[in-house]
């Protein structure tokens, strides 16, 4: 009996070695310690035995009984440890490592922030592929043939279209604006609505520019519609966006797709107008072009430009995020610097 029974430990610690996962490891438990296993068994037989060989017997397989136990506890631990994602021995005592917390991306929540307060506005939120055509990034806008920024060395074309024209010519979006016909084509006037988005221009960066950025056009077509209140409007949105009034001023400026335009300028907030880099030392800094959609354009939109007017603004989101926050370089956003990125939490 005793070869027996060192026989069983031999065939049992086998078993265990061989054990590649929990399944195998507690099948080889049932199969020796298990109530049919072939430890078991031979304990069933120590009352044929007189007692000095029941004693001595029953020393030895209680002996082999703990000595299987501690190689199942040890193998056990070996494959939850080869399971584990950490490394070394770990102590279920030590506190819990907290996981780092994401959160929205400060561009995206100015993005989110003004959503919600032009649809406090009676706004609707209108989207578009990045991909556009230049009947809606040029022709559709008012934009002439000659224009320097249908050249390559401003818009970013699609390869295999340089010499297609029109709805065939396409690029990466170079401004929102083409979506204004797009949306007024689909749903007519009157209309009130925002399109925010990427951009894309080819043009050299620095502390104010990229080559991707961000935009946030809104449009009000009506009838009659008063230049007066487009100016409200502008003032209503930088109040909601930055909780207190913020200093403006509009200047005349050209662009094809509005008759009158206008550049609509804001008081640095990162430099308090005392005048920074951002500013150019000047203490006010372009966040938007605006105006009235130019006649063309409404007609592109198939409205008639004698019954209808608005108010067109394109608001540069990441200006308008430098200074939320006194950001003094836009290129710190596209970076993958985690310490600037958590800050906005």
């Amino acid at each position: 009996m005793l070869e027996q029974l060192q026989s069983i430990q031999r065939q049992a610690e086998a078993a265990i070695q061989q054990a590649g996962d929990e399944a195998a490891l507690d099948q080889a438990r049932q199969a020796f310690l298990g109530k049919k296993g072939a430890l078991t068994q031979v304990l069933k037989g120590l009352g044929g035995l007189d007692p000095d060989a029941r004693r001595q017997m029953g020393m030895a397989a209680n002996a082999v009984k703990e000595a299987i136990t501690q190689r199942l506890e040890a193998r056990q631990g070996e494959l939850i440890a080869r399971a584990s994602v950490v490394e070394g021995e770990l102590d279920v005592s030590l506190p819990g490592i907290q996981p780092r917390a994401g959160g929205l991306h400060p561009i995206t929540q100015m993005c989110y922030d003004l959503n919600d307060a032009f649809l406090s506005l009676g706004f609707e939120v209108f989207e578009e592929d990045d991909i556009t055509s230049e009947r809606y990034a040029f022709d559709h806008l008012n934009f002439p043939p000659e224009h320097p920024a249908r050249d390559s060395m401003d818009t970013y074309w699609l390869k295999g279209h340089e010499d297609l024209t029109g709805p065939e010519r396409l690029c990466l979006r170079p401004h929102l604006t083409g979506a204004s016909v797009r949306y007024l084509q689909r749903h007519g006037a009157p209309a009130r609505f925002v399109y925010p988005g990427r951009a894309y221009r080819n043009e050299a960066t620095d502390a104010r520019h990229e080559r991707a950025f961000f935009q946030y056009e809104a449009l009000i077509v009506e009838e009659d519609f008063a230049f007066a209140s487009g100016l409200l409007l502008v003032r209503t949105i930088l109040e909601k966006v930055f909780g207190r009034e913020v200093a403006v001023r509009m200047r005349a400026g050209f662009f094809p797709f509005v008759e009158p335009g206008f550049e609509i300028d804001m008081k640095c907030l990162v430099c308090g107008g005392t005048g920074c880099k951002v500013c150019k030392q000047v203490g006010w800094i372009e966040v938007m072009p605006g105006g009235t959609p130019h006649p063309n354009v409404l007609r592109a939109a198939g409205l008639n430009p004698d019954v209808y007017s608005g108010f067109y603004i394109n608001i540069g989101l990441d200006r308008l995020v430098m200074m939320r926050y006194g950001v003094d370089d836009v290129r710190l956003f596209r970076g993958a610097d985690l310490r600037f990125l958590t800050q906005f939490r």
